[in-house]
């Protein structure tokens, strides 16, 4: 059997309502998603994290490595994407090519198999993981915490039992919508914030300082992430931990981070750092360190289904009787290509969802959901 189609689908839906963090505004969500499919007619689904026009073009500079391919080699048909894109692609956007394609060559693998993709990496050691809702972006330029309470109401009614806020905006203003959101949720929820590198070093200290008594379990990506040393430095003045690399590639990259002692907390987007085969090596890396891992989860359903499968195959380091909680990042924000591409549907029960059992990573795509978010199938083209 041998891999005989590579197919890529960029998809866009326009929001109802435009959202902003600390650094850009989201006014649409667009994802590149891959197809591969065997001689058999077997197929698996892939997705990549970031720019979906540009990681199609990745994708499509790749196919002639992958077809012609054995999909149960998969590590093989890895290495020869990454030799071919080592001269120039040690990070970045090619990365992310690899990544959609060997997330989908994972699933293709698990069908022919007939096992799950947690299985395929070596066996869960869980099978259910506890989601913490993504959210309070900022809606109002003028006035950012304004609608926190309506939606900090909804997670608690949906079951939440941790929550990630936006900062961003200033040490001041951070630290009291950080407050206000505490005393909102109680002492029960878990809290955590993400700055999406807003901050310089000194700001970082000063505003994880001020913090340190509303109980924060992480502080995501307080700096920018070319400042290993930095991160070792705030990392040393707070007692907050540190979390950090979503915008990190390949083992080399993880590593850096690792050995300057920058975080407490990685977190590898498997949709972009070099799929479920460089993760399974990222979280070997960071267990030799005793670091935690977490990853950063964007885009369709797809790359949640992902994430629970290689959460659930995370060693617990050190080993005990009863296990914590293992957290997977599920976006709140508005996004009809995870609600509708696939099925069956994502649900959360008692704060948990469950690690999926089928084959491969356990869904299949809605091929009508796909034709009506597929751009070269969009008849107005204005949204495009």
């Amino acid at each position: 059997m041998i891999i005989e189609k590579v197919e890529t689908f960029v998809l866009k839906d326009k929001l109802s309502k435009s959202f902003f963090f600390s650094q850009w505004e989201y006014s649409e969500r667009s994802i590149c998603v891959v197809k591969i499919t065997a001689s058999d007619g077997t197929y698996g689904w892939g997705e990549g994290y970031g720019p979906a026009k540009i990681l199609e073009e990745g994708v499509n500079f790749l196919k002639p490595i992958v077809i012609g391919s054995d999909p149960l080699k998969n590590e093989l048909v890895w290495h020869q994407m990454y030799r071919k894109t080592l001269d120039y692609a040690r990070r970045g956007i090619l990365v992310s090519s690899m990544s959609a394609i060997d997330i989908a060559i994972w699933d293709l693998k698990g069908k022919i198999l007939g096992v799950a993709v947690s299985a395929l990496l070596g066996g869960a050691h869980r099978d259910k993981v506890k989601p913490y809702a993504t959210g309070l972006y900022f809606r109002n330029y003028e006035e950012p915490s304004v609608e926190f309470g309506e939606e900090i109401e909804r997670y608690v009614k949906q079951g939440f039992k941790a929550i990630k806020m936006k900062v961003g905006l200033g040490v001041d203003e951070d630290y009291e919508n950080v407050k206000k959101v505490r005393s909102m949720i109680g002492d029960e929820i878990e809290l955590m914030i993400d700055s999406n590198h807003a901050y310089s070093l000194k700001e970082a200290v000063s505003l994880a300082r001020k913090l340190e008594p509303l109980n924060i379990s992480w502080f995501e990506e307080p700096l920018s992430p070319e400042f290993y040393d930095q991160y070792r430095e705030l990392r040393e003045k707070t007692t907050i931990p540190i979390a950090a690399g979503e915008c990190e590639y390949l083992r080399y990259g993880f590593h850096q981070l690792l050995r300057s002692k920058s975080v407490d907390i990685l977190q590898p987007d498997i949709c972009s750092s070099g799929g479920l085969t460089e993760a399974k090596r990222i979280s070997t890396l960071a267990s030799v360190y005793g670091i935690d891992v977490i990853p950063h989860t964007w885009g369709t359903s797809i790359g949640m289904h992902v994430a629970l499968h290689f959460i659930s195959n995370l060693e617990l380091i050190p080993g005990r009787m009863k296990q914590p909680d293992f957290l997977m990042e599920y976006d709140q924000t508005e996004n009809a290509l995870r609600e509708k591409l696939t099925f069956p549907k994502v649900i959360m029960k008692d704060g948990f969802i469950k690690v999926p059992k089928g084959p491969g990573l356990g869904l299949d795509v809605n091929e009508d959901v796909l034709r009506e978010y597929d751009i070269s199938k969009m008849k107005d083209k204005s949204i495009i």
